[in-house]
């Protein structure tokens, strides 16, 4: 089924020391720009003396740069917050958020360095992930004779579908939800039931 890989809830956090610096990765889901936003914020406030705190966030399905944004928050430009969202990206999770905290140890990195201890703080944070998968249904749009409503609810069962709403005129009007791979079979079906008497659309998936 199609569906979203995401972090199921809270913050998750992991530390390590490199070089005698001290860094801590704090994630969290992240289901849009607002919801990174504020707990980047957050944890800035909770972690308001360290040396950075840098950040990535991926706010929509895995992959997907839509809804994307990263900082470095100090540290040498591109040393820190695109190697941490290059982790988020190429992870498999969608809608996470993830703060590298850094408490500098007296000891440079060099830029290479710090690429490689953000990147490697991420993928941290990401290892052990709590994980949960929503599944986003595919929803069609069904207009059909009221005469031919029954064989519709009938045709329901085969393809895991359930009728989300039902409005009757001139002809009966059905918003129907199923797995997204099932779909495109019951669309064809839909029609060959109705005798190609039927209007069958699909719907942008309503995400929670």
């Amino acid at each position: 089924m199609a569906g979203v890989t995401g972090f199921s809830g809270g913050v998750y956090r992991r530390e390590d020391s490199i070089k005698r610096s001290r860094f801590i990765v704090s994630v969290a889901h992240a289901p849009d720009t607002a919801t990174a936003r504020a707990f980047i914020e957050a944890v800035r406030g909770e972690f308001a003396d360290a040396t950075h705190n840098c950040w990535a966030f991926a706010a929509g399905p895995p992959g997907d740069t839509a809804r994307i944004g990263c900082s470095d928050d100090g540290e040498p430009h591109g040393t820190a917050g695109r190697p941490m969202l290059q982790q988020l990206l190429h992870g498999g999770v969608g809608e996470v958020a993830a703060v590298v905290t850094r408490y500098f140890g007296g000891v440079k990195l060099g830029t290479g360095g710090l690429v490689r201890a953000y990147a490697a703080m991420a993928r941290l944070g990401l290892d052990g992930l709590p994980l949960r998968q929503r599944i986003v249904p595919a929803r069609v749009s069904v207009v059909l004779a009221h005469g031919r409503a029954g064989a519709l609810r009938r045709l329901l069962p085969a393809y895991e579908a359930a009728i989300l709403s039902e409005v009757h005129g001139a002809d009966v009007e059905c918003i129907i939800g199923l797995p997204v791979e099932h779909a495109a079979a019951f669309m064809a079906a839909v029609i060959d039931m109705a005798a190609g008497d039927a209007l069958v659309d699909v719907l942008p998936p309503v995400e929670d």
